[in-house]
């Protein structure tokens, strides 16, 4: 892969410490840091037949492990979990070690955010995982169905009296001690965070094709909330995927 935004050096050539350098979170982080993460077809397609799965190339799932490996939490939506159909995060003796040398879990959890409680505790997400997952949830769910997500194995946790807002995800995020956070949707989650301000950071792939279809963009929102962000890289791969990261001009919140 090349480094295409560095005019210094304009044939700059990235192994994997590279990237994860690229990738990596601000140093010396006191507060959590929202970063989001989502693949794109050139039209703007956010999946194909109903799952990003169809849009990734080989540097687009590089970079997903990546950012999974830097992370303290994984976010995501119940839509998308279970679109999806979400396990736990993988690892390896390899990705251990570099983590438990960052000051990290040797796996970071998956933490599903759902005011509704609507999980069906056979998927995945609760069967295939070596940590338990997280399950972050409102009052409003009745404590039978709660009870039925921790019996399969999900650490549940109330962190809003009913709706979920991108205030109570950080605020969540403080008390458990988790400043890397990182975000894989989906559209309505990421839209909702741009509406309450809280996100930091977006890296967004752009995968070498024309979707059509009726596909969702990233971000979906009742209305419009605009947050400038600066560059910070462009990457591109021989197939003609582009890698992109986003900061916020200014601090979240």
């Amino acid at each position: 892969m090349q480094r295409l935004d560095d005019p210094s050096t304009p044939t700059q050539l990235l192994d994997d410490a590279d990237l994860r350098e690229l990738y990596a979170y601000p140093r010396d982080l006191t507060h959590p840091w929202m970063r989001v993460n989502f693949v794109s077809s050139l039209d703007g397609a956010v999946a194909v037949d109903g799952r990003s799965g169809g849009l990734g190339t080989p540097a687009d799932k590089l970079v997903f492990g990546m950012l999974r490996e830097l992370a303290d939490v994984i976010l995501v939506g119940a839509g998308t979990a279970r679109t999806e159909n979400y396990g736990g995060a993988r690892t390896s003796e390899a990705l251990r070690e570099r983590r438990a040398a960052a000051g990290l879990s040797a796996v970071p959890p998956i933490a599903v955010i759902t005011a509704s409680g609507n999980l069906d505790p056979g998927m995945r997400l609760f069967t295939d995982t070596t940590v338990p997952p997280i399950v972050f949830t409102s009052s409003a769910v009745s404590e039978k169905k709660r009870r039925s997500l921790a019996d399969a194995g999900a650490d549940v946790r109330v962190i809003a009296a009913d709706d979920i807002s991108g205030d109570a995800l950080v605020a969540a995020s403080t008390e458990a001690g988790w400043n890397r956070i990182l975000c894989e949707g989906g559209p309505r989650l990421f839209g909702r965070m741009i509406a309450d301000n809280v996100v930091d950071d977006l890296c967004l792939t752009f995968t070498p094709v024309l979707a059509a279809g009726s596909a969702d963009r990233i971000a979906h929102s009742p209305a419009s909330a605009v947050t400038a962000m600066r560059r910070a890289h462009l990457v591109c791969d021989d197939d003609g995927t582009i890698l992109t990261r986003w900061v916020r001009d200014s601090p979240a919140g």
